[in-house]
């Protein structure tokens, strides 16, 4: 078993799902994050050790991974309209500093480097089915970045180190570091909050994931056998919807938990963001046994249920369910 575990950006959207579970599961945690969101909500357990660090600090990182025997890569500027606010700190953080990294944690004895690319990598795709063969057409600096780190990943892999890529879907549903800045959250606060949804195009296809299942893909590839997955990537997504389905599942779904803020209305506006694209995840299924269980309905119902219980206050208003938001107000540098 890969008992030690490093995650960079471990106190993001996901880490705060993903520690948790890998502490229940026995794993030994090293969270490595600059805790641009603070660090607050990470659960106080004796198996967990906290580090303040910056990724680009290649020497602190590499000071962290003695003893470790698995690195998994989420720390990045996420998202475009983050990443644009600073294209030339963005590429320090999600490219430049990569493969430093990677050469670190090898150096280190590391024995797997399991990093978080993104589907966003395909850009505009009409077909109906994108395989990870694909060619990658990335239309933003954000995607061009997350794929031109995969091949430097793979130079380095080697027996006795096994390099694999995920290239996850949207991530959905509430954490306790939840975004709103992401597609069905965005459409799930809005309906709940304000009664009306505003979809920008809509026909606009977008493939999605449940932050549980985005987990589990994380847990199944750190249990993997290595020969499994070296040198491999995976799509990791479950439904392909159009931007327009899910404000309508948004729509039932915050009607039926919240009867009295029907009717939600749902308004349509011209949109310049233009990526579409139909992923295909049969191969980490087939390879791995790994199946997704929630659904865009049940993100919704989370995030609903996360409302009621008072989990996500001033949600439209107050910066830290924005990453752009919280980036500019604390100029991040």
């Amino acid at each position: 078993m890969l008992k030690n575990v490093l995650i960079t950006g471990g106190a993001g959207y996901v880490g705060n799902v993903l520690v948790p579970r890998l502490l229940a599961a026995g794993y030994n945690v090293l969270v490595y994050d600059i805790f641009y969101f603070g660090q607050g909500i990470l659960p106080a357990h004796p198996n967990l050790r906290i580090v303040e660090g910056d990724v680009r600090d290649t020497a602190k990182l590499a000071g962290c991974m003695t003893g470790i025997d698995a690195v998994l890569h989420l720390a990045c500027i996420a998202n475009d309209p983050s990443f644009d606010l600073d294209p030339a700190l963005s590429k320090s953080i999600n490219f430049d500093c990569f493969e430093p990294m990677v050469v670190a944690a090898k150096a280190a004895g590391v024995r797997r480097f399991v990093y978080c690319s993104s589907s966003s990598v395909y850009g505009v795709s009409e077909q109906p089915n994108v395989t990870e063969e694909h060619p990658l057409v990335p239309l933003t600096d954000y995607n061009k970045y997350k794929g031109m780190c995969e091949p430097l990943l793979f130079r380095h892999q080697a027996p006795g180190f096994t390099c694999v890529t995920i290239r996850p879907a949207t991530v959905c549903g509430y954490s306790p570091r939840t975004r709103l800045d992401l597609s069905v959250n965005i459409l799930t606060n809005h309906a709940v909050n304000n009664g009306k949804i505003t979809v920008f195009g809509g026909e606009q296809m977008r493939p999605n994931l449940h932050i549980q299942d985005m987990v589990t893909a994380y847990e199944t590839l750190l249990e993997a056998p290595d020969e499994k997955i070296a040198g491999e990537i995976f799509n990791c997504g479950y439904q392909n919807l159009k931007i327009r389905e899910i404000a309508e599942i948004a729509k039932q779904v915050v009607e039926t938990e919240f009867p009295d803020r029907a009717p939600i209305t749902i308004v349509t506006t011209p949109s310049d963001d233009l990526r579409s694209y139909h992923i295909n995840s049969d191969k980490i299924t087939r390879v791995l046994g790994y199946r997704p269980r929630h659904t865009v309905e049940d993100a919704v119902r989370d995030l609903c249920q996360a409302f009621k219980a008072g989990k996500l206050p001033d949600s439209l208003t107050d910066d830290r369910y924005f990453n752009v938001r919280t980036m500019k107000a604390q100029q991040v540098a």
